[in-house]
């Protein structure tokens, strides 16, 4: 069980820490070219979800991230072998949301820096947030396995 709260915890740890150092050294609308055109430090604040979508709506997503929480951790609960790669990923799905609902609490919206230029910009949360469910997935379409 110790992994699953570990990889929790460096989810949690480089997403706010990442968020600090660019709230610290970057003006908000403020991009820096690492890769010109291609990969950009962008700072932003995200009202919404994903794409920016249902602005402003910070009680709604703090509710329905508790829920997810509580689900997950539940199904962690309930497994045999806590060390597995669906803990893990179920881990890492924990972890970002709890990164980004850390923003949403605190400052009502969530900041985002990764900027590809052909995607919304995201942040370490959003990522972690996405390979696990993508895992998730995996592992319940093309090999049937429950929870």
């Amino acid at each position: 069980m110790i992994y699953f709260y570990m990889v929790i915890l460096v989810t949690i740890l480089s997403d706010q820490g990442i968020k600090y150092l660019i709230r610290q050294q970057m003006n908000l609308g403020e991009s820096i070219g690492i890769l010109e055109g291609i990969f950009h430090l962008t700072y932003v604040e995200n009202p919404g979800a994903a794409f920016g979508l249902f602005a402003n709506q910070t009680v709604f997503f703090i509710v329905f991230t508790t829920i997810i929480i509580g689900i997950m951790g539940y199904l962690v609960y309930k497994q045999k072998n806590k060390k597995s790669l669906t803990s893990l990923s179920m881990a890492l799905v924990i972890g970002g949301a709890l990164g980004n609902l850390i923003d949403r609490i605190l400052k009502q919206t969530v900041t985002d820096m990764f900027d590809f230029r052909i995607w919304p910009v995201f942040n370490v949360a959003d990522m972690a947030i996405v390979i696990g469910l993508m895992y998730l997935a995996y592992r319940l379409i093309f090999r049937g396995e429950e929870f």
